[in-house]
């Protein structure tokens, strides 16, 4: 009988608004049981900051508010309720969002921009029946990007003082993670072919002089399903898993999504 905790389920749900998501993955985490199958979901979102839990928030910004659409019951075994993205805004690190939805997460982490052009890999694992530890796991996150980096005759690096990936002193990969009760959600972004002009009216990661690229920029043209499939293969070599379809389990499957396509879309051609 093989070890269902090396199994891993893929899903790709193509080009998404953050909330909606969001809320699925919380859900997910907050309902799985020990057989339930790890799970990474590949993405991208629609244009949108995300600010972590340790962002610096101006006075008078609204925190997350109470999400009432779930028991409490449900919420990883204790009577408490989710929180539910609200739009906000700080100035601190977000001084000139302009038209892009500012929205406060239960990640770890500062500020970042997602978008077009950038896949997002969200890790949904049972770190306890893995014994796996979170600093295994960020390593795990950041070695991955490393190497796919690599097959396209990128170097790149990681900074023990600032988790994520970059070249040349620049950052091309993001990590922010959330674990409640051995179990984690969100999860890492790589920047394939995006506009990065975004990422200026931020302080990226809290950094206010903080560079950021793509590999477009680096003289890459690879397309982020391209990408995506290569950071999939190397996610489960450094974590030890066996990849299975979407389409042959019946565990949880994210309902309800807005999905603008149906495969991720192409850039950068």
């Amino acid at each position: 009988m093989s070890d269902r905790s090396l199994d891993v389920v893929v899903r790709q749900l193509g080009v998404c608004d953050y909330t909606p998501v969001w809320e699925a993955m919380r859900e997910f985490t907050a309902t799985r049981t020990p057989s339930t199958p790890d799970e990474i979901w590949l993405l991208e979102h629609a244009p949108v900051y995300t600010l972590g839990l340790n962002a610096r928030v101006a006075p008078g910004v609204l925190p997350p508010v109470p999400y009432r659409d779930v028991p409490m019951s449900r919420v990883a075994g204790r009577r408490e309720r989710p929180t539910l993205a609200r739009p906000c805004a700080s100035r601190e690190q977000v001084p000139a969002p302009r038209d892009i939805p500012v929205i406060h997460t239960d990640r770890g982490g500062q500020v970042t921009y997602h978008g077009p052009g950038q896949v997002v890999a969200y890790v949904l694992l049972d770190l306890r029946r893995r014994a796996l530890g979170v600093r295994q796991l960020v390593s795990a996150l950041e070695q991955s990007v490393i190497e796919v980096l690599a097959d396209y005759a990128i170097g790149a690096h990681a900074r023990r003082d600032a988790p994520g990936v970059y070249v040349d002193g620049a950052k091309i990969a993001a990590l922010g993670l959330r674990v409640r009760q051995g179990r984690c959600y969100h999860g890492l972004s790589l920047n394939v072919a995006m506009d990065v002009e975004p990422y200026s009216r931020i302080h990226p990661c809290g950094y206010p002089d903080l560079q950021v690229t793509d590999m477009r920029a680096l003289g890459v043209a690879a397309e982020t399903l391209q990408v995506a499939d290569r950071l999939i293969a190397q996610l489960a070599q450094h974590l030890g898993y066996t990849v299975h379809p979407a389409a042959n389990e019946t565990s949880f499957t994210p309902s309800a999504l807005p999905v603008t396509y149906n495969v991720l879309s192409e850039h950068g051609r």
